[in-house]
């Protein structure tokens, strides 16, 4: 039997998101468990919810009209409106192998994974919902073709990142707020710096992963900032390296320093107590930051693999974080150091 407390789910259903979230994502696997116990599991649902909405998005199988129809039922599902069951029922029954068996699993499972978002108090609920509607919008917006190559320019790619990154920033912040009235009085400066922390994180990926994007006929880059270094995207290819596609790389690079500087910002707005929320947000921080030094280091990679995080440093990173979290001075100082000579991410 399955123990169920009086304001939360069922320990069998803790059990069932826990595992659906290592399975899905090794690095939110690593960060969600330094949460304070009553944020793990509104965060671990809020994440999960988020990754279906993403393979709703990602599969090839369905038309536009269908990843539509699905997302706007997602959508009522979240707000108890529709049956998960039923939704996850459709859904899973059209997903192709493109799909993998973990996402497969967890759309499989939705139905307790909504259970969970049912137990949760109004003002997660609220958040939760909000985050999903608008994710869901954005994503269906950039299903729409930008362009032969890349996006129109570099608004639009601050539209997309907002859609899949920035909201989800806001979402959080709106959680750590609901559970501590300390961080809510800071609510105004936390949500205007929580986009940029997002923000920053997914723009690290959308660089580490531009050539593995571009085999997949994806490329999220903004036609703009490479005309104006003098390349042209539908040139884009692995097999050379053009400075005038570093010269466009770099400016990126440095506008994602300057989102990942505003991170930190956020990061020191969290109380220095609170060291489990500062742990989640500077362990993800870190890894961002190590990556875009690798990718500065390493202009000429041609795959996401090229750009791994040897063991040690991803260890030193967690350990340095975890001794530094509650000294803003410290933790200025390690940013600084790691940052030096990267394009945008120390302050001229």
């Amino acid at each position: 039997m399955s123990k169920t407390s009086a304001n939360g789910p069922t320990d069998s259903d803790l059990a069932c998101q826990a595992r659906l979230l290592q399975d899905v994502s090794r690095t939110f696997a690593l960060t969600i468990p330094q949460l304070p116990h009553r944020l793990r599991w509104p965060v671990t649902n809020a994440y999960l919810l988020c990754r279906i909405a993403d393979t709703i998005e990602d599969e090839p199988a369905l038309s536009l009209v269908q990843k539509q129809a699905f997302l706007d039922r997602f959508v009522q599902v979240i707000a108890g409106h529709e049956n998960a069951s039923l939704f996850a029922r459709d859904l899973g029954v059209l997903l192709s192998s493109s799909t993998t068996e973990h996402e497969r699993d967890l759309v499989a499972r939705c139905h307790r994974v909504i259970r969970i978002t049912a137990s949760l108090g109004s003002s997660q609920r609220g958040a939760i919902v909000r985050c999903l509607r608008i994710m869901s919008g954005g994503m269906m917006e950039f299903q729409v073709p930008q362009g032969p190559v890349g996006l129109k320019d570099i608004s639009c790619l601050d539209r997309y990142c907002y859609y899949v990154a920035g909201v989800v920033g806001e979402m959080i912040t709106e959680l750590f707020c609901d559970y501590s009235a300390e961080v809510n009085k800071r609510r105004k400066d936390l949500l205007a710096l929580s986009v940029a922390y997002a923000q920053g994180l997914q723009m690290t990926n959308i660089l580490k992963d531009v050539w593995d994007d571009k085999r997949r006929g994806v490329c999220w880059l903004p036609r703009d900032v490479f005309r104006a270094s003098g390349f042209d995207l539908d040139r884009l290819a692995p097999s050379e390296v053009d400075p005038k596609f570093l010269k466009g790389l770099f400016q990126l690079l440095a506008i994602t320093g300057r989102q990942l500087r505003d991170g930190l910002r956020y990061v020191l707005l969290i109380p220095a107590h609170e060291t489990g929320l500062r742990r989640y947000l500077l362990w993800s921080l870190g890894l961002s930051v190590l990556t875009l030094r690798s990718l500065y280091r390493t202009p000429s990679f041609r795959s996401g693999r090229n750009i791994k995080l040897s063991r040690l440093s991803v260890a030193a990173l967690l350990v340095l974080t975890s001794v530094l979290a509650r000294s803003d001075s410290a933790l200025k100082f390690l940013f600084t150091t790691v940052t030096r000579g990267l394009p945008g991410a120390t302050r001229q």
